[in-house]
């Protein structure tokens, strides 16, 4: 799969994002080592801590479906830039992923990839030594 089929499915999913308060919409299209693709999209709560974003829908789904093993994710948003993965996503993304490619983007057709390494570098580092 390549890049536009797996924006145009994070896209999709944006479509069905539940966000009455921000109305910003965000999708994201988590592909796995397999090839198998899981589509999320934020859902936000009026206690906007609840809010979940489109990448942990996304991997939460995949997950739940029994896979661990993941290649690449897109992100998708309406911004002026191609949008990234928040803290939180990032750490999520890490305790699943040595190496995943994150690939965001626009409406505006702009694209930024990144490796997970490079956005949250040493995710692991030091937390589990004894």
């Amino acid at each position: 799969m390549n890049d536009e089929t797996l924006i145009a499915a994070a896209k999709d999913a944006r479509l069905r994002a539940h966000a009455p308060y921000s109305n910003f919409q965000v999708g994201a299209a988590l592909e796995c080592a397999d090839g198998t693709v899981f589509t999320g999209c934020n859902v936000e709560n009026i206690s906007y801590g609840l809010t979940i974003c489109a990448e942990r829908v996304a991997f939460g789904s995949a997950v739940a479906a029994g896979h661990r093993s993941f290649r690449r994710i897109a992100v998708v948003a309406d911004t002026t830039q191609p949008i990234t993965p928040c803290g939180a996503c990032r750490q999520v993304m890490a305790e699943f992923c040595d190496e995943l490619t994150v690939v965001s983007a626009n409406y505006r057709g702009e694209v930024f990839r990144a490796e997970l390494s490079e956005l949250l570098p040493r995710a692991k580092a030091g937390i589990l030594d004894k």
